[in-house]
């Protein structure tokens, strides 16, 4: 199937590197189901934030014309869940290019920081809403434009608030004295005012274009600062960190200590490229802290494709997080210590699975463990036979199908329970791996099929009409 044969001789290699990073694959047929376990992706949308409130996670990625957030009690259903539209602007110097929205709560408000512009990049402010009550979901009212004095009128996104020996700070990314994308710090005396000139961070990074996404970990007597550098665009957008002692002023750039190297960097052996627009949450208990990020699966410079992903974080000795390395897409993990579970399974595309859920293929599939990190367990089913057809059987109440888009795919039908077919393009200008394809309907609790016909047409952008089938994830609640 279109680039598979340059790959096919790794996948012995390939199949030690999975072994290693997903867990062991359940027999076809199997009936326990893993409630505490979860697989990347999260949400298909990048510059991820999350928090956990009212016994449910609330999640933001960029959608660009509005403000959406994904609510569930389990990290992971948050891919099965419908969004809220939280956020939508009339005013049209600021209801375009609406990115990288976090949100914090104050005195039993919540208060969404956002970037947004007229529709011309340079134009990027920064703006704050607030809560009418304490729900994170809203509603909220446009409250303040955020600009300190010395920034007036200059380019700046990706607002975030520092919390630091009682005070709060603004910083964001915008034009300063080291970089067009650089890091500021302003002074807030509330929530929705700049009381202050911003200043300017020299902050590290491996690549000379932007430093972006300041995120903030206070553990430990210290408030730890990391950032992307690097284009997003970019596989090596990566992640840097910077450091500040307890009583230290955040607005005394001598007060923060760089540390040397990237600390969440591309993993090519996990398929994982550029990593970074990150945020920290803790368990719902409080016991460990994750690390959310977008990454993309191509080394392929575009800012596509970029998808939500989650995984724990650790300490090193001196107390400052270790991020670790980022896990492929698709490793089974384990849950966050209080979560109450998702009951969700996966099902391979070869019948493995981890609950109650088979598969089977008719007609002209062709079979290859050749696409590495791309795909699931490196093993894929591919068909450009029209009429050739793949059925997964599940018990749940919805199903997400997640497979290959590239440049030679076409066009399916899919259907559930013999309904009518949704007609779905497997076409994308550059080839991602574990790519959401479909997500169904929801369903009464029980058991179903999903059906993925080949059509054997494809859109004019495409070389060929191909269907790959990969995995499937069931959802039992």
């Amino acid at each position: 199937m279109r680039t598979r044969s340059a790959v096919m001789a790794f996948s012995a290699l390939v199949a030690l590197f999975l072994g290693l990073f997903q867990s062991p694959p359940t027999a076809a047929g199997a009936t326990s189901a893993a409630p505490r376990t979860f697989r990347d992706p999260l949400n298909t949308g990048p510059d991820p934030f999350i928090a956990y409130a009212d016994g449910a996670y609330h999640l933001t990625t960029t959608q660009g014309d509005s403000i959406k957030m994904w609510r569930s009690p389990s990290l992971g259903t948050l891919l099965a869940t419908e969004p809220i539209t939280v956020w939508r602007d009339s005013d049209p110097t600021r209801n375009q290019h609406i990115w990288a929205a976090e949100f914090y709560r104050f005195g039993g408000r919540w208060y969404m920081y956002c970037t947004a512009d007229d529709g011309i990049d340079e134009h990027h402010r920064l703006y704050v809403l607030e809560s009418a009550g304490d729900d994170p979901t809203g509603p909220y009212h446009f409250k303040a434009r955020l600009t300190p004095p010395n920034h007036a009128d200059k380019f700046a996104i990706d607002p975030g608030v520092l919390q630091h020996n009682g005070r709060l700070c603004l910083a964001c990314s915008g034009v300063n004295a080291y970089q067009h994308n650089g890091l500021n710090i302003a002074p807030m005396p509330d929530p929705c005012t700049v009381a202050g000139d911003a200043v300017a961070l020299d902050a590290h990074g491996g690549c000379p274009e932007v430093r972006e996404g300041p995120e903030f970990l206070n553990r430990n007597g210290r408030t730890w600062m990391t950032y992307s550098a690097c284009d997003t665009g970019k596989p090596d957008y990566q992640v840097w960190m910077m450091s500040l002692p307890e009583g230290a002023d955040p607005l005394v750039p001598g007060n923060w200590t760089r540390h040397p190297g990237p600390q969440f960097s591309r993993n090519d052996a996990r398929g994982v490229l550029g990593p970074g627009h990150h945020a920290f949450f803790r368990s719902p208990d409080g016991r460990e802290d994750r690390i959310l990020y977008h990454a993309k699966t191509t080394a392929v410079f575009t800012c596509s494709d970029r998808t939500t992903r989650a995984q724990r974080i650790g300490r090193r000795p001196d107390g400052s997080p270790d991020l670790g390395a980022p896990l492929a897409l698709g490793a089974t993990q384990d849950l966050p210590s209080g979560d109450p579970g998702s009951g969700n399974h996966w099902i391979n595309d070869d019948g493995r699975s981890s609950g109650n859920g088979t598969v089977s293929c008719q007609g002209s599939w062709n079979y290859g463990t050749g696409c590495a990190a791309q795909c699931f367990w490196s093993d894929d089913h591919w068909s450009d036979v029209a009429g050739s057809t793949a059925t997964f059987r599940f018990t749940g109440t919805r199903v997400a199908l997640l497979s290959v888009r590239d440049i030679g795919n076409g066009i399916a039908a899919v259907s559930v329970d013999g309904g009518p077919e949704r007609r779905v393009d497997f076409h994308g200008a550059t080839r991602t791996g574990e790519t959401l394809q479909y997500l169904s309907p929801r369903l009464p609790n029980g058991s179903h099929t999903l059906r993925i016909r080949v059509t054997g047409e494809r859109n004019p952008a495409s070389s060929a009409a191909f269907v790959s089938v990969d995995r499937a994830e069931a959802y039992t609640g």
